[in-house]
């Protein structure tokens, strides 16, 4: 009896495992496919094959599926049918919204994380800031949308916010893909950066000027979005 209870106790153990390396399978698929959409990888108004992200990232399908309903749960992808799911197209209505809750939530949680923001975060923060420069410069779209995100994160994520910052991650995710069109088609050469102002802020310990830096970005990015009539037309 003894060695059967302690098989029982291995198949248990080993069930346990099993699950833990599944659920760390999706959970890994799920950030994976957050982070494409927040950078503007997956288009907005074309289908998107769950074989084929599966393939890219050498998991099986269910995982993905998985990941694809919990996004879809967030507005930032459709499922219509097992075989259509994609990133909506913007409307000027849903715009409006995702921008004005950006405008209240990020000031805020910047300054929320002033306080946590150490000496080393600040230098990678500036990195950040360096690298999306240097996109600016060359016009590399897809290395400023991942350096844009990356400064962001850095300075929201050192706030005890986690909630927070999942609504403004849900919010990335939402407006990623139709800011990679936009300045895809009209490139970033006239955009204006205001991450070295937040960083300056950041070293002052002026929460004040750090949510003026935050909001001028996102106003930015607005003004700029603002082209979805001519992209859409």
């Amino acid at each position: 009896m003894a060695g059967t209870s302690t098989a029982i106790d291995d198949e248990i153990g080993q069930a346990s495992v099993d699950n833990d390396d599944a659920s760390s399978l999706r959970e890994q698929v799920y950030e994976e496919l957050r982070y494409r959409l927040i950078t503007g990888r997956i288009a907005p108004g074309v289908g998107i094959s769950t074989r084929g992200l599966a393939q890219q990232m050498g998991v099986s399908q269910m995982p993905v599926r998985d990941a694809l309903s919990r996004i879809a749960a967030e507005g930032a992808v459709e499922i219509r049918s097992k075989r259509a799911v994609m990133v909506p197209r913007m409307t000027l209505e849903r715009f409006a919204e995702i921008m004005g809750l950006r405008r209240l939530l990020e000031p805020e949680a910047a300054a929320a994380a002033l306080p946590h923001i150490h000496a080393d975060l600040l230098r990678q923060i500036r990195a950040a800031d360096e690298a999306t420069d240097a996109a600016l410069r060359d016009g590399d779209v897809n290395a400023y949308m991942e350096s844009n995100f990356s400064f962001h994160s850095l300075i929201y994520r050192a706030a005890p916010a986690p909630t927070t910052n999942r609504m403004i991650e849900s919010l990335w995710m939402q407006f990623g893909p139709f800011m990679r069109v936009v300045y895809g088609r009209y490139g970033t050469a006239a955009m204006e950066d205001h991450h070295q102002q937040a960083a300056k802020a950041i070293a002052k310990r002026d929460p004040e000027g750090l949510k003026s830096a935050i909001l001028g970005d996102i106003n930015d990015c607005a003004t700029l979005m603002n082209e979805w009539e001519q992209i859409s037309g």
